[in-house]
């Protein structure tokens, strides 16, 4: 049985390569799409209630909160938002990370609303020629974080019942975002003849109405989109926990490198769906640092769903989707290294049985005050330095 199993693997292996030769990548993704309809109609009655979770969870988790600030950062835009903040906070948040001052409320964005947001307007800002193109890359791989909302709220208090914890996380994907500022390429150089040239005064004239009525058809239209890609990752996702081969290939590995089932489980559903990925691991049985290293990865890289929403914002501009997961892997491993310096430190010190109680940690308000304060400092003195 086996053998035959051996055989019919080598000879499907074969008609895949033959069809990958002849009309390219673009098989694989028709031969996926093609098994996943094929699943759906074996069981609709599964595959309806998968979407329908989708659904329950965009509309009562994501459009609560995306919806508002999507409609208000179209209303800041429309009114000369950009060229404000820019003036504004330009220095203090740009040119820290190598960016032009007319890329500051991008990185506002990704830093309390999260990813998609900051490519969403990191792709406005340079549509609308206050950036060049070299920026624009460079903007993508820095403004796209993880929201303090889903970080602290979701993972932090109702995954890991510890809402420290999630300031730990928070505090690595920002300062892996500032990492990621000083190694990328293509620095900005601040030349004010070329910056004065791009920047013009959006809304002055405009009425306030028309203002209001295109932000919330433009907040509808992102938000819908965001919410479909949402939906059928939710199919996809439960498609795949289910799958019997999927489960078995995992076992196997599992055995074979000794790593936990629920932590490869959670690694691989996680770099395409990143809420599933953090729920299994928090759920895993392995100790509580290497949760949060794996955390850390996770919801720094985003996941195959964000990058996707990402990709659907950005492909007109002929953005390289290999580069830019090549940045976030590198981003992701970095978060993990700070996560795990970051639990060296005493601001952080976590035990186990902290964890399993849920209850007490050993930090105090002007602790956290402390860190945020250096967090808001460590721009500010890079600034004076480059200066």
């Amino acid at each position: 049985m086996k053998l035959m199993y051996v055989f019919l693997l080598i000879i499907s292996l074969f008609i895949l390569y033959k069809l990958i030769k002849s009309y390219g990548f673009n098989v694989i993704f028709t031969i996926l799409a093609s098994l996943i309809i094929i699943y759906i109609i074996a069981n609709p009655k599964e595959c309806m209630g998968f979407t329908v979770d989708g659904v329950k969870l965009f509309f009562n988790s994501v459009f609560p909160s995306l919806f508002p600030f999507l409609v208000l950062i179209n209303m800041i835009i429309s009114f000369g938002g950009i060229q404000i903040y820019s003036k504004i906070l330009g220095k203090i948040i740009s040119y820290p990370l190598g960016l032009s001052k007319n890329c500051s409320l991008a990185i506002l964005i990704s830093t309390f609303c999260g990813y998609p947001l900051g490519a969403r307007y990191s792709s406005d800002i340079y549509e609308r020629n206050l950036i060049d193109y070299k920026t624009y890359e460079r903007l993508l791989n820095i403004a796209s974080n993880g929201s303090p909302l889903f970080i602290i709220g979701a993972v932090g208090t109702a995954m890991l019942g510890n809402i420290y914890m999630g300031y730990l996380l928070l505090l690595s994907n920002f300062l892996s975002c500032i990492a990621m500022g000083l190694i990328l390429p293509n620095r900005y150089k601040n030349n004010n003849s070329t910056s004065s040239k791009n920047v013009f005064v959006y809304g002055n004239n405009l009425n306030i109405g028309v203002a209001f009525k295109n932000s919330i058809e433009d907040a509808i239209k992102n938000a819908l989109s965001i919410g479909g890609f949402i939906v059928i990752f939710s199919v996809i996702i439960n498609i795949i926990k289910g799958n019997v081969l999927f489960n078995i290939t995992l076992e196997k590995i599992s055995t074979f490198t000794t790593i936990p089932f629920e932590v490869i489980q959670g690694l691989i559903l996680g770099m395409i769906e990143v809420t599933n990925g953090c729920n299994i691991i928090t759920k895993s049985s392995i100790d509580l640092n290497t949760k949060l290293l794996l955390l850390s990865f996770l919801i720094t890289f985003s996941g195959l769903s964000i990058t996707s929403q990402v990709y659907s914002l950005v492909y007109k501009f002929k953005v390289s989707m290999k580069k830019y997961l090549f940045y976030k892997t590198i981003q992701g491993a970095i978060s993990s290294l700070i996560t795990l310096l970051l639990c060296k430190l005493p601001f952080f010190n976590f035990s186990q049985e902290t964890f399993l109680q849920n209850s007490y940690y050993n930090i105090n308000s002007s602790q956290i005050y402390l860190v945020v304060i250096l967090v808001i400092l460590f721009p500010l003195i890079i600034t004076k330095i480059e200066s």
